[in-house]
């Protein structure tokens, strides 16, 4: 066993690895994530703990955590830094120093215990502390900070000062690897260590969640070399090692070139990755990982059980009974009282604009029609926090916020954290998720809210398609048209979308009940297999640890 955990170590698992990851979604109290990239961590670490895996998370103590997000005085969005302070995290009295823009910044770690929260060991860093100046301080001050180079800041912080405090706690890991690029540094620390790129290959594996290439990302070489991002490596090694002789340094890039193997998060984005990084000469391998939810934690136990024993009535009271306290949250927020009876259906996840929180009002006639249908009613929820300098994203949900005043059935909902996520996904009929094709990597939110008897209504893309079995467990929102220009396709998308829900899924739900139970037992049952994330866990040990 190692001092880090708290468990006995299962031997098929004794593998030690570090998990680096700029976010972690573990607990409500600990509010170090933005959105899926930390839900999914989050999961991760369960089922490690689940599992007795020898794995340790590596992520950062955000002092200001990503945001709060309340109402300002015209129920607009309100955008709120608050400070957080953490007295159940344990101190593990040791410090590191990295060098950032030719000056030492202090690096401090303290610990999330296996047993606070049930998940593999967190070490989690911080530059909040006595000794750092003003500037370094603000290093761990927000989640993805606006400026580029504090962002950078963090990159370096994550990487390189989470490999030397492993190396200050004298945890040396078989494999490092790195949740998306953004821990890169690390490798370069590494290579600093052995000298070798094959001693760094051998140890570094890497996870891309970007389906496109403009979402991946590069800065300015000289910029980076600058701040510290290489460890000491002078550029003609970085260049050697990596390939990139131009300007740009593109993190996935070196992330390929460095790892002995990575993955894409669903069969789809596998593919893809494969297809967009096919002219990198000497990347390593990209092979295919779905993401996954733990179901110990996201799942109604009472409902679980009601499914295994067969019991259909207390399923669809069980059901019922969430809903209403999903609806006291509802109330309690916006004065709204939204009826258990009704059809409730959920857009909830981080708000950007390509995953079109408002398409299902895009021909607003036709929504009119929707939200004023006496034979079968709807109530319509929306939520989740746009990035906090993202304007339009921010327009788009006061933009939703402002017409859900016009109904007693829609409302808007602020504080998309773990808490609100869990009673949405509990409390909901159908998780409707929509975004452009080709955007969405893998998504998660529909995993879970399938393990609570919630109905999936999905764009045929990241992991649906794994899932989907049409009108059996989901529904899928046809997606042809591809390549049209954007209005058009949006046009599209929206015709289909309201095409289920007014001549499948309403009148299911109203006029055949039954049918509508088998839909959510079957949607709980074929979720779990495939899309619970000891699964997920597993795969990695086989796969990528081995």
């Amino acid at each position: 066993m190692s001092y880090l955990h708290s468990y006995e170590i299962d031997k098929k698992y004794s593998k030690s690895v570090a998990y680096f990851s700029m976010e972690f979604a573990i607990h409500q109290a600990l509010k170090i994530y933005s959105g899926g990239l930390g839900f999914l961590a989050g999961s991760h670490m369960r089922s490690a703990y689940d599992l007795k895996q020898n794995v340790v998370g590596i992520g950062m103590l955000w002092s200001y955590g990503y945001y709060d997000q309340g109402r300002d005085e015209d129920r607009y969005l309100k955008v709120e830094f608050r400070r957080k302070r953490y007295y159940f995290l344990e101190d593990l009295n040791v410090s590191v120093t990295v060098d950032i823009n030719g000056k030492p910044v202090i690096v401090k770690a303290y610990l999330v215990p296996s047993e606070l929260f049930n998940s593999a060991p967190l070490i989690l860093l911080s530059t909040d502390v006595e000794g750092n100046d003003y500037l370094a301080r603000t290093i761990t001050h927000k989640l993805y900070d606006q400026n580029n180079e504090t962002r950078v800041a963090q990159e370096i912080v994550l990487g390189i000062g989470g490999a030397k405090i492993l190396e200050a706690l004298k945890y040396e890991p078989d494999i490092y690897h790195m949740n998306e690029g953004h821990s890169l540094p690390m490798a370069f620390e590494l290579l600093n260590r052995f000298k070798d790129a094959r001693e760094v290959k051998k140890r570094l594996v890497f996870t891309t969640h970007t389906p496109e290439t403009a979402g991946n990302e590069e800065h300015n070489i000289y910029m980076l070399d600058r701040m510290g991002f290489f460890a000491g490596s002078q550029l003609h090694e970085v260049r050697d090692v990596t390939g990139i002789q131009g300007d740009s340094f593109s993190l996935t890039v070196g992330a390929l070139k460095l790892a002995k193997i990575a993955n894409g998060v669903s069969k789809i984005h596998g593919e893809v990755a494969n297809e967009m990084w096919k002219d990198v000469e000497g990347r390593c391998e990209i092979i295919a990982i779905t993401n996954a939810q733990n179901r110990r934690y996201w799942s109604d136990k009472t409902l679980m059980k009601a499914l295994d024993e067969h019991e259909d009535f207390e399923l669809d009271a069980r059901k019922k009974h969430l809903k209403k306290m999903l609806f006291v949250e509802v109330a309690n927020q916006t004065g709204k009282m939204f009826d258990p009876d009704v059809l409730t259906i959920v857009w909830a996840r981080r708000f950007a604009e390509y995953k079109r929180p408002g398409l299902l009002k895009y021909d607003l006639q036709r929504f009119e029609n929707l939200i004023k249908n006496q034979k079968h009613p709807v109530q319509i929820i929306w939520a989740g926090k746009p990035y906090p300098f993202d304007n339009l994203a921010i327009n788009i949900f006061n933009d939703l916020n402002y017409m859900a005043r016009a109904y007693k059935n829609v409302a808007i909902l602020v504080g998309y954290e773990l808490d609100l996520s869990m009673k949405l996904k509990k409390g909901c009929d159908v998780w409707l998720n929509n975004p452009r094709v080709t955007r969405e990597a893998s998504g998660t939110s529909g995993m879970s809210a399938a393990m609570n008897g919630t109905v999936n209504l999905s764009i045929a893309d990241g992991w649906h398609p794994e899932f989907c079995k049409e009108g059996v467990n989901s529904f899928t929102i046809t997606t042809e048209g591809r390549g049209l220009p954007i209005e058009e396709q949006d046009r599209l998308d929206n015709k289909y979308l309201m095409d289920i829900l007014e001549d499948k899924i309403l009148p299911m739900y109203y006029e055949d009940k039954k049918q509508w139970i088998e839909i959510m037992k079957n949607s709980m049952n074929d979720v779990i297999p495939a899309f619970e994330s000891g699964r997920m866990a597993n795969e990695y040990y086989e796969k990528m640890y081995r």
